[in-house]
């Protein structure tokens, strides 16, 4: 039986790297994957799903109007898929993280989702709040803070490094713009 898997983390946790590693296994056991990504991060340029490591791959791009249930089972019809890979899944909307279920549970396609819980409020992304819902199984990757904690936030902060505490929930970045902390670390920069 299929599932939909979320894994989730704060910045820098190796999410894509894990992503990546996951495909690789399936296509060298000559496996069919489809990987996604949210279109509007184009950081990644000529590759759409990049780690901070270097490694990296081709991806579709999702954005708030692609159905991803036709899209896979129109692909799935042509080549076997053994699996969807979904970087960024933060950035679903409730209905296409529905779509994903439905691939799973209809379709028989095992969907692994990659994206972070929290934004740099500490407020649920859309795409999360529904993953963390119905996700048949959640796995926390671990980051660290720099004080050797576990890191559970991303605090943004602006060019000179002082934390951001307000602005528009998506704003794309590396880290330029964000930090992984532990929560201590992240209220206190926030002076909450």
């Amino acid at each position: 039986m299929a599932k939909l898997y979320f894994y989730y983390a704060s910045m820098n946790a190796g999410k894509s790297t894990t992503l990546l590693q996951a495909d690789f296994n399936y296509r060298e056991r000559g496996m069919q994957t489809m990987l996604w990504t949210a279109a509007l991060d184009d950081r990644g340029g000529a590759h759409a799903i990049e780690s901070r490591i270097g490694l990296h791959a081709e991806a579709n791009r999702f954005d708030a109007e692609t159905d991803l249930w036709t899209r896979v089972t129109q692909a799935h019809l042509i080549a076997s898929i053994a699996c969807v890979l979904v970087d960024e899944a933060q950035f679903l909307s409730e209905t296409q993280v529905w779509q994903l279920a439905r691939l799973a549970d209809e379709a028989g396609i095992p969907v692994v989702c990659y994206g972070l819980r929290t934004d740099f409020q500490g407020e649920l992304f859309p795409g999360s709040k529904v993953l963390l819902g119905i996700a048949d199984s959640l796995v926390e990757l671990k980051g660290v803070c720099h004080c050797g904690r576990k890191a559970t936030m991303n605090l943004r902060v602006d060019a000179s490094g002082a934390a951001v505490r307000q602005g528009a929930q998506t704003e794309i970045g590396g880290n330029d713009r964000y930090l992984a902390l532990c929560r201590k670390h992240f209220t206190e920069a926030l002076g909450r």
